[in-house]
């Protein structure tokens, strides 16, 4: 981990794209101002772990969805359908 010290209005930067303002400090609260693309997420801690947990929760819940909807889905047409023309055919040439 990288330790700085900044004071109000000093800026530090990441990469070419982030800037990190120091907008104020008071008492043990530092408030921090955040320049970025807007395809870069900024979030608190506890917002991400927030989200990270949500979206963990929803792709289990659609992997345990898509399990039991596939018990209501029709044979695949590829395997049973090959088995049953090789058994025809076998039948014809039988007589």
């Amino acid at each position: 981990m990288l330790t700085l010290t900044r004071s109000v209005g000093e800026t530090i930067r990441i990469g070419d794209d982030i800037e990190i303002h120091v907008v104020e400090v008071r008492g043990g609260t530092v408030r921090l101002g955040f320049k970025a693309p807007r395809e870069i997420a900024i979030h608190r801690e506890e917002v991400y772990r927030q989200i990270a947990e949500a979206n963990l929760l929803a792709a289990q819940v659609t992997a345990d969805t898509l399990g039991a909807l596939a018990a209501f889905a029709p044979p695949a047409v590829g395997a049973d359908t090959a088995a049953g023309t090789a058994e025809l055919a076998s039948e014809d040439a039988q007589g």
